[in-house]
């Protein structure tokens, strides 16, 4: 039985403090949000993220944060926004012995930084692990069967996550490749607000296969220029992960790229759906990305088009199918890695 302290009372942050109690560990869950806290310690579920999931009364409920924070495992499960800020928090608090894993998929939009590189600046002292995959909050809160990559540049800490929350229900595999796994967690969001402005659109199956299947390609030829591995794209942090993002309604990202399909501007889209939609952030990231290191990312490209220039949907598909001609051996180069 392991100790977890859990930053973040969202619907992943929720769905993991349920599952980890389930299997034995001693768990406790905060926001920094007064309110937030006393309704969940009272209703005991999240009625707007997981409807019908209980919080079981042994999981701890706070909204302040303890003056010492000893517990082994520390799991950042808040925005990507918030990465920097909730770590700046414990940083007088936590011995050099906790491991930070971070659930989180996106940028930190103003410097570019992945969020590991936010958690080392911030949490120089402690080791960091990223959690990504296929990994929606509804289907592991029901102990749905799960499996994700846990990646850190130690080892032992990627390998010590993998003990601690690995169970019937969650598998774990480890990975070295950090900048992969987070880049692929991260972009797939993207990808997922142009499959869902296909869908938005009713452009069919032939469409949405064809941006899923040059999506990924996109992302590895991104990653492989900021020094991941290829192969870490055909794993379960990229191509897994980017199949269940836009095929899925679980996907933020997939029901606002709907929305805008349907004739919603982007703002009006994520307005509607309530939540954090990383893809929207992570586009912009992605495409100054692309810029600085000089990657060609044509969806990418087209998707921030649409949500920060206004450009029409229909135009941008448009634009991506009379592109000139191509090879396609970069794909088959992916797959056969």
């Amino acid at each position: 039985m392991a100790e977890i302290f859990i930053l973040g009372a969202g619907g992943f942050g929720t769905s993991l403090a349920v599952m980890c109690e389930k299997y034995g560990h001693q768990v406790t869950l905060y926001s920094p949000f007064q309110q937030e806290i006393e309704t969940l310690s009272v209703q005991r579920e999240h009625k707007k993220l997981l409807p019908g999931i209980h919080i079981p009364e042994t999981i701890k409920m706070t909204w302040q944060l303890p003056e010492k924070l000893e517990s082994e495992l520390i799991i950042a499960a808040t925005p990507s926004f918030a990465v920097r800020g909730v770590c700046a928090s414990i940083k007088e608090k936590i011995g050099s012995k906790s491991v930070i894993a971070c659930v989180a998929k996106g940028f930190e939009k103003d410097t570019l930084r992945t969020l590991s590189q936010v958690m080392e600046e911030e949490l120089p002292g402690n080791s960091n692990v990223i959690i990504s995959g296929p990994s929606h909050a509804e289907e592991v809160a029901r102990g749905v069967p799960t499996t994700v990559v846990a990646a850190s540049r130690n080892r032992g800490a990627a390998e010590f996550v993998q003990d601690i929350l690995m169970n019937p229900a969650f598998r774990i595999y480890v990975n070295d490749d950090v900048m992969g796994v987070e880049l692929g967690g991260a972009l797939k969001n993207v990808i997922a607000l142009a499959a869902g402005i296909s869908d938005g659109l009713q452009l069919g199956d032939n469409a949405k296969a064809a941006l899923m299947t040059r999506g990924i390609t996109e992302i590895a030829r991104l990653g492989v220029a900021m020094g991941a591995q290829n192969e870490t794209f055909a794993g379960l942090s990229g191509i897994g992960d980017l199949i269940v993002t836009c095929t899925s309604m679980h996907s933020r990202n997939r029901r606002a790229g709907i929305l805008i399909g349907q004739g919603k501007t982007a703002l009006q889209a994520i307005d509607e759906v309530g939540m954090t939609v990383e893809g929207y952030t992570s586009s912009k990231c992605a495409y100054e990305l692309s810029k600085k290191r000089n990657v060609e990312m044509p969806i990418i490209q087209q998707v921030y088009e649409v949500l920060y220039e206004d450009k029409k949907p229909q135009q941008a598909i448009q634009n991506l199918m009379q592109r000139p001609k191509r090879h396609e051996s970069e794909v088959i180069w992916l797959l056969s890695k």
